[in-house]
């Protein structure tokens, strides 16, 4: 007996096919396949050969392989019964739902009470699938490791991408090379982490960019996760991804992953870029009011850090609306007794010494200036100096002898009493003070990994975004420390790095694109000397920077020469200009023939016009920038280009390249194949074009 399923897209098919009754596997997913596309045969030609040292038959590379079935690499399934014994599941199909571009498989191992679903979504405006896996059982039983549903990978990539980092380093792209046996990534610091963001892009040989054949991962979990990559000593290969192994802490009867995000590309890496940036954009986030425009920040930390000054801070302010900013946020040091990082977390109460009045004179010269006001917190973490710990010792995640983290420790969100603790905390500040966005941080690695803890922190954001829908929530972790689908259900900014160093955000920027839209990330200006890395940038290109995301400033701007102010209000009102069409637009990176060079270029929706943006990084090889080809246009469209900030070429620059003076009219195909001629750029620069379909 013979079992099928399809899911079909504007850009990609999936087929899964199943024998005897037994789990699926995917016998195809890739480029459209016509309606009349014969399964069974296809089913058949999937089949491989049997040789030497091999089974009599090939185990299935099934959407959860099972050691049941002799499968010789990793299972999607681990588990022991109440006593410890190792569970091998036999599943038998039970039951399927199919829905317009959705399925739901259900099998059952009726002789251990395991029951097993499998969901798939097709998302055709983002070209996504979205993928999750459930595991019940009729008795309380222990799970090591349960993999969302598990995709083939193909075999005609030679190297995996993947994503590492650390604080103020985030989103570094790494290539991997393809060998047999297990590649094997799991963060265990309890967040998706600094270090292994949890997304996985296959590349097949010769895709670039803007060009090729690519497959992209997403493992949407605000914690502990693991992804495999493994190929089988027989060539085929399998990508899983899940919670982090034992994460579950004890014996449940039900079970589940995150939901898995899946896409297939023949436009390069661009292409798996712009599904998630879509999928993300139109499907995830939700925004208190959609219609209003993304409002360009400020952020006093990196200007006052603990030391608040009202009469300070009304200044700062002032100066940052004249800037442009729309949207003022007070960090840490408002609360408590809070003057280092060493106490006060836990205590939500206004400090007293610094705001005599409450916080009202400060928002209230805050919002007659036209600004919104926002306010940072921290809310699960606490200081073992700290009211909250002294009175509730017991609240803690983890070994009362712990090491600390930035002298602090984590509150157990598996109690309800904390959430309930924290929710009113919360509450009541946002129902005393005018306050429209919260800045929620996250500043030390759990002691543990507790898929509790996660689903803790998912149950308070969704209480206090039903409560207060008004107010908006960026997700904050040293930075970058939790950023993914999962916690985007319930915040609509991320705070990409606490690096405002103006060239590591570039890479960083870059590296995030291929998952993240523009209006979600946030990038701000920050001060002349960077205080992460010492070293020091022209306002013009930390300002180009920032405008190529949501747009905010960190700097102090007391410390603002006349010529910076005006070129920061310049780019801050560009951005102004823009940003209505550039929150839809698509960012797309670019093949540089110059390793020196960083081509990105943002897209509208409808095609009409676009912005590139050509970051000089260091001093390039050769004398002249090489050409910059740009991508995803009509090629038989003409369109105007113009250098928006040609003022700024330096005196090296003595030549005459066409947009040094004029506009430049040309074709997409021209604009593709040949590509730009900039003038000469010094390190730490930015070329901006602005391009029309004419």
């Amino acid at each position: 007996m013979s079992q099928f399923w399809r899911l079909d897209g504007p850009v990609q098919t999936l087929i899964l096919a199943a024998e005897q009754k037994r789990l699926p596997q995917v016998i195809y997913w890739g480029a459209p396949l016509p309606a009349s596309e014969d399964c069974a045969a296809l089913a058949a030609a999937h089949a491989m050969d049997i040789t030497g040292g091999m089974l009599d038959a090939n185990p299935e590379l099934s959407i959860c392989p099972e050691a049941s079935q002799t499968f010789p690499g990793q299972p999607g399934l681990i588990c022991r019964d109440a006593q410890g014994r190792v569970l091998r599941p036999n599943f038998r199909f039970s039951q399927e739902l199919t829905q317009h571009n959705s399925l739901c498989l259900t099998y059952a191992d009726k002789e251990l009470g395991l029951t097993y679903e499998a969901h798939f979504e097709l998302t055709a405006s983002s070209n996504m699938l979205t993928c999750w896996s459930r595991l019940t059982a009729m008795q309380p039983l222990m799970v090591n490791w349960l993999a969302a549903p598990v995709f083939p990978a193909t075999q005609l990539s030679d190297e995996m991408i993947g994503f590492s980092g650390r604080w103020i380093g985030e989103f570094q792209t790494h290539a991997i090379p393809w060998r047999p046996g297990i590649h094997k990534r799991e963060s265990r610091t309890g967040r998706s982490g600094h270090e292994h963001f949890p997304g996985l892009i296959l590349p097949e040989v010769g895709a670039r960019n803007t060009t090729g054949r690519a497959y992209g991962f997403h493992y949407g979990w605000s914690g502990g996760h693991q992804m495999i990559a493994e190929e089988l000593p027989d060539g085929r290969r399998q990508i899983q991804f899940g919670h982090a192994c034992d994460s579950h802490n004890g014996l449940a009867q039900s079970f589940e992953t995150a939901k898995l995000y899946a896409v297939f590309s023949d436009k390069g890496l661009n292409g798996c870029g712009t599904a998630f940036q879509r999928h993300l954009r139109d499907h995830i986030l939700t925004f208190p009011e959609a219609s209003l425009p993304r409002p360009v920040h400020y952020n006093c930390w990196e200007a006052i850090y603990f030391d608040h000054d009202l009469d300070s801070l009304k200044d700062i302010a002032t100066r940052a609306e004249r800037l442009g900013a729309e949207r003022f946020v007070l960090d840490d040091g408002w609360f408590g007794r809070r003057d280092d990082d060493s106490s006060s977390l836990g205590d939500w109460q206004i400090d007293r010494r610094k705001y005599p009045n409450g916080l009202d004179p400060l928002i209230d010269h805050v919002t007659s200036l036209g600004m919104q006001f926002g306010l940072w917190v921290e809310p699960e973490m606490v200081n073992p100096d700290s009211d909250l710990f002294r009175a509730h010792p017991d609240w803690i995640l983890g070994p009362k002898d712990q090491l600390l983290g930035r002298q602090q420790m984590v509150l157990d969100l598996a109690r309800k009493e904390v959430i309930t603790y924290l929710y009113d905390c919360i509450s009541t500040l946002l129902e005393t003070y005018n306050i429209s966005y919260l800045k929620w941080d996250h500043n030390r690695i759990l002691p543990l990994c507790d898929v509790a803890q996660t689903e803790g922190i998912y149950v308070l954001l969704t209480r206090l975004r039903a409560a207060f829908p008004h107010v908006e929530i960026e997700s904050c972790a040293s930075g970058g420390g939790r950023i993914d689908f999962g916690i985007l259900q319930h915040c609509q900014r991320v705070w990409l790095s606490d690096s405002n160093d103006a060239l590591e955000r570039s890479h960083i920027q870059h590296g995030a694109a291929l998952f993240l839209p523009s209006l979600v990330t946030g990038s701000h200006v920050g001060p002349r000397l960077c205080h992460t890395s010492g070293r020091v940038f022209d306002m013009r290109y930390r300002a180009w920077v920032a405008a190529q995301r949501h747009m905010g400033f960190e700097m102090d701007p007391r410390e603002l020469e006349p010529q910076e102010a005006q070129v920061l209000t310049e780019v801050t009102q560009w951005y102004k200009d823009n940003r209505d069409w550039l929150a839809t637009a698509d960012i797309l990176r670019l093949d540089t023939a110059d390793p020196s060079v960083l081509g990105e270029m943002q897209l509208a929706a409808d095609g009409s016009r676009f912005v590139v943006f050509s970051n000089q990084l260091d001093s390039a090889q050769q004398i002249l920038p090489r050409p910059l080809c740009l991508t995803a246009l009509d090629p038989e469209a003409r369109y105007s280009l113009r250098l928006r900030n040609r003022d700024e070429a330096s005196n090296l620059s003595r030549g005459a390249p066409l947009l040094k003076s004029q506009d430049l009219q040309a074709s997409g195909a021209w604009l593709m194949t040949h590509g730009l001629h900039l003038p000469y750029a010094m390190p730490a620069s930015i070329w901006v074009v602005e391009g029309r379909k004419l």
